[in-house]
């Protein structure tokens, strides 16, 4: 247990880790940030209608909308933008 404990903090130390989150966004002062994921993710989708479908221009976008939303809901969205069903935005 001991040389194990080792191993990870020697591989920790080798590796910088850095955790970080959303910034505070004023438009979304309460707990329930649904409408927060929400909003983030469609102003991914307008970045990439803004910059012709260019992904690599809208990547702190989508940083922020994988940061603030659970996987299920990016997944299904994407899911439902690539059938043409998606509620929100879109980019045609």
């Amino acid at each position: 247990l001991v040389v194990a404990f080792y191993f990870f903090r020697t591989k920790m130390a080798e590796e910088e880790i850095k955790i970080s989150t959303a910034p505070r966004d004023p438009r979304f002062p309460n707990t329930n940030q649904a409408q927060h994921c929400w909003t983030r993710y469609n102003e991914w989708v307008l970045c990439l209608k803004r910059t012709g479908s260019d992904e690599d221009a809208c990547i702190p976008q989508r940083r922020l909308a994988k940061i603030m939303c659970p996987v299920d809901n990016i997944e299904k969205w994407d899911e439902e933008r690539s059938e043409g069903t998606f509620p929100g935005l879109q980019i045609d």
